[in-house]
């Protein structure tokens, strides 16, 4: 994941243009991607799909030509969607186009202008400062033109047509945290669910943030219906959190299941309720919509110093902290999976574990206590009423140890899934 994250990370991306189509190719490279190239000017409810931007150079020189500060040297320099420019001007004037951080001199921040035409310059404020008075020529060799907006999928069907969906944003340019790091997990996670049976079909989505997920939703509508499940990933690679964002309906599987997670493998989790403010999730948990989409993230978006800077670099993430946000979603994509109403098939007092072998008859094993326990919450709740989350949060036990003990006890006949409603 790791060294996803650093080849995604130089790339230039933006809302449309080549950056999202060449971090696609790369995430291509692990699992089978599909991509949609929607029409600049395509109306999306109450969105129009805006134009193309592309970007090939920008500087700023001063009098005797030498740049001062350049694209180059990062794409976090140039206003992004910065409109294209060749001015010389004196320093007063070109203030207004540059972009900083006043309480975080030393950084450059991450600016955009997607929907308004300008031009503009991103760099710290002590670079600023440092600036002679002068007269100096800006430039932004770039495009800004009829062409597409791009998106990727990677659909891996399931024993059901009923979906989980799983989205990153696509849109950010070198941001190692926000969001390299989601767009890492979920490829590597699409790699792992591609090789095992699955219950549901998974979707992952790859899409430019806001207007993405927006030009999704207009274009498959009529698909929607099928997402029972869905997760936005975002900020995965840095060391706060873990923090989950509940659905609009705050009760959703997703949710319940994130939380049980979080409680049973983070030391100090973070659980907010749905506001319609982050990322994509407010489009999907939308009122016409209302799908069950939740927000997993580390480090709260918005709360941590590097958010948006320069300073979100690769030096911010760290491969433990990927890998326990990949576990942490996979476990619960596993309960997504397990999660069953069982039936005791002898629910008359307690049957006779001991006689058909279920219960350890030789001490010392440190794990026999829970695992006895697990059984006997199984069988006591198995009523065709309470799923096996269900029992697990009434337990208080890992969903995988309530699992285990009610395939041990299937196993045994002791226990049986209940046949779905057919009303």
């Amino acid at each position: 994941m790791y060294a996803l994250v650093e080849a995604l990370y130089p790339i230039c991306r933006s809302i449309t243009g080549s950056g999202v189509r060449q971090s696609l190719a790369l995430i291509g490279k692990h699992i089978p991607i599909k991509v949609t190239e929607v029409r600049s000017g395509t109306k999306v409810f109450d969105w129009v799909v805006p134009r193309e931007w592309n970007i090939t150079d920008a500087y700023i020189a001063n009098a005797s030509g030498e740049r001062v500060h350049e694209f180059r040297d990062s794409n976090l320099h140039v206003l992004n969607y910065s409109i294209p420019v060749r001015k010389v001007l004196p320093l007063e004037t070109l203030r207004s186009h540059i972009y900083t951080l006043p309480d975080q001199p030393d950084l450059v921040p991450y600016r955009t202008s997607y929907y308004e035409e300008r031009w503009g310059f991103c760099m710290s404020q002590h670079a600023l400062d440092a600036l002679p008075p002068g007269d100096y020529t800006a430039v932004v060799e770039s495009t800004l033109e009829n062409g597409s907006l791009t998106y990727g999928e990677c659909v891996l069907p399931g024993e059901s047509d009923d979906e989980v969906l799983l989205s990153a944003h696509i849109c950010h340019p070198s941001l190692a945290n926000d969001n390299c790091s989601g767009l890492a997990l979920l490829t590597l996670l699409a790699e792992e669910l591609a090789q095992r049976r699955r219950r549901y079909t998974y979707r992952f989505l790859f899409a430019p943030g806001t207007i993405g997920a927006i030009t999704w939703l207009a274009l498959n509508e009529e698909r929607v219906g099928r997402i029972k499940h869905g997760l936005v990933v975002s900020c995965v690679g840095d060391g706060g959190g873990p923090t989950y964002k509940k659905s609009r309906r705050g009760d959703a599987l997703i949710d319940r299941a994130m939380m049980h997670v979080l409680k049973q493998n983070a030391a100090a989790p973070v659980v907010r309720d749905f506001s319609p403010y982050g990322y994509d999730e407010r489009q999907y948990c939308s009122p016409g919509f209302n799908l069950p989409v939740g927000l997993f993230q580390r480090s709260e978006h918005g709360t941590f110093p590097e958010y948006h800077t320069s300073a979100d670099g690769l030096g911010l993430v760290a491969p433990e902290h990927l890998e326990h946000s990949y576990q942490l979603v996979r476990t619960a994509i596993d309960i997504l999976e397990r999660d069953r109403l069982m039936i005791n098939a002898q629910p008359k007092c307690e049957p006779a574990l001991g006689a058909r072998g279920l219960y350890a008859t030789v001490g010392g094993d440190k794990n026999a206590a829970q695992s006895n326990m697990a059984m006997l919450w199984v069988l006591n709740f198995s009523d065709g009423e309470h799923s096996l989350l269900d029992i697990a949060e009434r337990a208080d036990l890992p969903f995988a140890t309530i699992w285990q003990a009610a395939e041990r006890l299937r196993g045994a006949a002791l226990l049986r899934e209940r046949e779905p409603s057919r009303g």
